[in-house]
């Protein structure tokens, strides 16, 4: 199965964890929810660590696992490392139900 991979685990989800280090510039293979796409990084990413599916716009909710997990402090691209740098945790901010 050779290749880069990044997992979505929830339709909601506008990031997704990359399974394998990844080099910007990097094509990383979309799985889950029985996807066939493909995303290219913008950022080295370290394993374990999120990639943005999408356009995601300062205060915009980060989405994993169908959760909201953080908000967005600034614009972020399709295909940049999602992480502290960027994202304000919101864990014990909001009650989500």
């Amino acid at each position: 199965m050779g290749g880069k991979i990044a997992l979505i685990i929830d339709k909601k989800d506008n990031v997704a964890t990359v399974l394998n280090n990844i080099k910007k510039g990097d094509t990383i293979m979309l799985r889950g929810l029985n996807l066939d796409d493909q995303i290219i990084s913008n950022d080295d990413i370290p394993r374990g660590h999120k990639i943005a599916l999408i356009n995601i716009n300062k205060g915009e909710y980060i989405i994993k696992y169908g959760e909201i997990i953080g908000m967005a402090i600034k614009d972020i691209k399709k295909g940049d490392y999602v992480h502290t740098h960027n994202i304000d945790s919101i864990r014990g901010k909001i009650e989500v139900s």
